[in-house]
């Protein structure tokens, strides 16, 4: 594969990756097989009768031209997986997207990254670690990606635009969550890029989360998981990271906060333990001097996906590129993300249940827990004395607050 293409040779590429049963591995496959993605197109309705089936959907290239015209009227660009400005940690793992739609600066997707995930329904001590650590990662010269989904990816965005990759799991034109919209226009002000691999108006579907977990973390270095319960999408970008030479990271944390189950497990499987920024920048910063790309690119990962399926694969083909199994039922995952949550905007929230949903067993300080509330310091004083006279409410040293214990 070439690093120029045409419009015509990028036109064949998304026509192929936007086809029925058509991911990433089948891609490469056909590729490989027919020698362009304009040969696999005209081939495939062949091979479809051949197998059996009487007809496969075949993206047109009317749908496509308008998506490419749709993407480029906001300033997107396309980069195919043999473009020079493609990114390279991303092009080493076994299911690279052949094509992602980029807003922003292009250059961010050049540095070593660290991807920084976590539960949306975070504490306010995890999302003022999230944004700590991505400040702290951006200051050492490290790219913070991470999905652009509420609670901890926002906490890390929002600390670090500049240094900023955000990957999303619908396309470039259908935002999720809508309430960061604010968000991403400062993320591509202030230099940072804003990525996809998904068709630019497409509405992003259960399984799309996991297919932007692995881009996620196939985009960095290294993953730091903040918080995660014990059925968490950070654990499946986790899983990811492993599978593709990643180093994982897990922010322990109180074993009386269900938000902490799942980073808690990953310490006690092997995951690195991280308590400060310091703690990732010593293990990563050694792949950076010796030619992290060089090092990315040796990795051998197996590219096994065992626990979610990602796309239909055509399973009968046979090219000598192993390719999983279409699946028999929908994928169950263990992620919510993809529901929309019952309150869409943090302001639809009583205070009392939104600092509630706050705090945990793991000190907070009482501003930052007003600062990750987006509310007045005297509103949570208020609530924070009505917690204490219930007896929900602990006060610890350096004016921090916890919740009781039996809660």
């Amino acid at each position: 594969m070439t690093g120029s293409f045409s419009d015509d040779q990028l036109l064949d590429w998304l026509r192929l990756i936007r086809s029925e049963k058509v991911g990433p591995r089948t891609f490469r496959a056909l590729v490989n097989q027919f020698g362009g993605a304009g040969a696999a197109l005209e081939a495939l309705p062949d091979l479809a009768r051949k197998s059996g089936r009487s007809a496969l959907r075949i993206a047109s290239r009317a749908e496509v031209e308008r998506e490419m015209a749709a993407a480029r009227a906001v300033g997107a660009r396309y980069l195919a997986s043999g473009d020079p400005a493609y990114p390279k940690a991303l092009k080493a793992i076994d299911t690279a997207p052949p094509v992602i739609c980029v807003r922003g600066d292009p250059a961010a997707l050049a540095a070593p990254c660290v991807g920084i995930v976590g539960s949306r329904n975070a504490s306010a001590a995890g999302l003022t670690f999230a944004g700590r650590l991505a400040r702290d990662l951006a200051a050492a010269g490290f790219g913070v990606v991470s999905g652009l989904a509420r609670g901890v990816d926002t906490a890390a965005h929002r600390v670090a635009p500049a240094s900023t990759v955000a990957v999303l799991a619908g396309g470039l034109g259908r935002l999720y969550p809508p309430e960061n919209e604010g968000l991403l226009l400062r993320i591509l002000d202030e230099g940072g890029a804003v990525l996809s691999e998904m068709p630019f108006a497409w509405e992003p579907k259960a399984r799309d989360f996991p297919r932007r977990n692995r881009i996620v973390s196939g985009l960095s270095l290294g993953v730091v998981v903040v918080e995660a319960a014990r059925r968490s999408g950070s654990l499946i970008t986790a899983r990811f990271a492993n599978e593709q030479g990643r180093i994982v990271f897990a922010v322990p944390g109180s074993p009386l906060d269900p938000r902490a189950e799942g980073t808690n497990g990953l310490i006690r499987d092997g995951a690195t333990l991280c308590a400060a920024s310091e703690h990732v920048v010593s293990a990563l910063m050694p792949l950076v001097d010796r030619n992290w790309i060089a090092s990315l690119e040796a990795q051998d990962a197996s590219g096994e996906i065992v626990a979610e399926t990602l796309w239909d694969e055509l399973d009968w083909l046979d090219f000598g590129v192993p390719l999983p199994p279409a699946p028999t039922a929908p994928v169950a995952l263990a992620d919510a993300e993809a529901a929309p949550d019952a309150n869409v905007a943090d302001g639809a929230v009583d205070p009392h249940e939104r600092l509630v949903a706050l705090l945990g067993p793991a000190p907070v300080a009482v501003d930052d827990l007003a600062r990750q509330a987006s509310l007045p310091i005297g509103a949570v004083n208020r609530v924070l004395t009505e917690l204490e006279l219930e007896g929900r409410l602990e006060r610890h040293g350096g004016n921090a607050v916890s919740l009781a214990p039996r809660y």
